[in-house]
């Protein structure tokens, strides 16, 4: 992959990093910065926290956003919405399960889901915040270091955090606990995710996420999938969301692989 692809479009969970921008439905979401420009889970933007802006890097946009709260938008067409069964992320050989009442979108590197709830930030009400969204992207697009997955997910998940509810849409993070730390298996690989609850300065505290390991495709590429969803949601949701990623089969066709 080519370091233009670096920046993935952020799902942010609390807000999409439109400043007003509905008409960019896909830019809402709580997830970290996705491949696509907008942050995570919302349009292609991150779960639970703010979007981030639109990216830089051009293509399909930057990482700019986090998962919860605000999700960066990515860049360029969005693409299309994907309902219910699963979303596929063709560049790490996976599939994202989507929750009900959210949606997912493939994002240039990765893919994402985010929730259809939103609502106006409360430390910035001229932006809009979603309730919650995920983005998977490779480590490397992320620029998360390490050469294992505890490494790269201890390493990613103050990012993955200040992506989603460290923006201006919550006031940014006052503190977090640390809610797990631990080995997991996600699409029969090795894996292991941080999670934490962030504590934010005005409105819906958030609980984050950063959770990596190898591709299924390649097991040399380390695979990190972030979260962003807001406290009112529960984690049940992202128990879930990490539990249905599978090995992808084919195409982001919506059916489950």
């Amino acid at each position: 992959m080519g370091a233009a692809v670096v920046v993935l479009a952020c799902i942010g969970v609390g807000v999409y990093a439109l400043a007003g921008g509905d008409d960019n439905s896909s830019d809402t979401s709580n997830a970290q910065p996705g491949p696509d420009g907008r942050g995570g889970t919302g349009g292609q933007g991150g779960p639970g926290g703010n979007s981030g802006g639109q990216g830089d890097d051009g293509g399909q946009g930057g990482p700019g956003g986090g998962t919860g709260g605000q999700s960066p938008a990515p860049e360029g067409s969005p693409a299309p919405k994907i309902e219910s069964g699963s979303v596929t992320d063709a560049v790490d050989g996976i599939s994202l399960p989507i929750p009900k009442d959210w949606y997912g979108q493939e994002i240039s590197v990765g893919a994402s889901v985010t929730s259809n709830a939103s609502y106006k930030c409360p430390a910035d009400t001229s932006q809009t915040c979603t309730k919650g969204g995920a983005y998977s992207a490779p480590a490397l697009a992320l620029g998360a270091k390490g050469a294992t997955p505890e490494a790269v997910a201890k390493a990613d998940i103050s990012a993955a955090a200040e992506e989603s509810y460290g923006v201006e849409g919550y006031g940014g993070i006052t503190s977090h606990d640390v809610l797990a730390s631990k080995a997991v298996t996600v699409a029969g690989q090795k894996g292991y995710l941080v999670r934490w609850k962030a504590v934010t300065k005005q409105g819906s505290d958030g609980y984050v996420q950063s959770l990596a390991f190898p591709s299924p495709a390649n097991p040399q590429q380390i695979v990190v999938v972030r979260f962003g969803v807001d406290v009112g949601e529960s984690q049940t949701v992202i128990d879930d969301i990490t539990k249905g990623i599978k090995a992808a089969q084919g195409g982001g066709s919506g059916q489950d692989v």
